[in-house]
């Protein structure tokens, strides 16, 4: 059974049917490290599941400073939710930080897939849930916790990522600079 269809299988079940017709859906594509998914100002016309490899989603500000907003390593899911659901340009990038393999389901497709399997919708809104609970969760994090208890909290929650993710995409994603990162990262060792 694919990882896609292990990923489902915890929200609803499908049949067999079901699942040739998901699958029929879909494509999986093999991305070297540092390929483009989707960058800032394009419409995000897919949505990608991680087979393989990280990915992450980040933006750049107006200071030439990037922003991570989410890594996604296998089993995980990524996008850019605002453009893909308004259908307007984004403000996102989709990098692949680690070779991968990915599942890939445009917007048509997944369009279809919600009229011919209306139990994806649920396991896709379950999806949306869970993403609204851990994004409400990190802004709340980023309000009330001190650098150094963001990064403990992350090396508890994401202990993989801390080995595989370069510092400065760490830093970035904890709110911090790189040489901030390196010296919290340094304190934290020696206790």
């Amino acid at each position: 059974m694919s990882k896609l269809l292990q990923n489902i299988s915890i929200h609803v079940s499908l049949t067999p049917e079901e699942e040739i017709l998901l699958l029929s859906k879909i494509e999986t594509k093999q991305f070297k490290a540092k390929t483009i998914l989707l960058s800032s100002g394009e419409i995000a016309n897919s949505t990608y599941f991680v087979n393989s490899g990280i990915l992450r989603s980040f933006n750049i500000n107006d200071n030439i400073i990037e922003h991570v907003l989410h890594f996604a390593c296998e089993g995980w899911w990524i996008g850019d939710m605002y453009s893909y659901i308004s259908e307007k340009p984004g403000n996102l990038f989709i990098e692949v930080l680690e070779d991968a393999e990915v599942v890939v389901i445009s917007k048509e497709n997944h369009q279809e897939l919600y009229k011919e399997i209306p139990k994806l919708e649920r396991f896709f809104r379950i999806l949306a849930e869970n993403s609204l609970v851990a994004h409400q969760e990190r802004l709340m994090d980023n309000l009330s916790l001190s650098a150094e208890e963001r990064f403990e909290k992350m090396c508890k929650k994401y202990p993989t990522l801390i080995q595989k993710v370069a510092q400065k995409h760490l830093a970035s994603y904890i709110g911090v600079t790189p040489e901030f990162f390196s010296k919290m990262k340094s304190k934290l060792l020696r206790k």
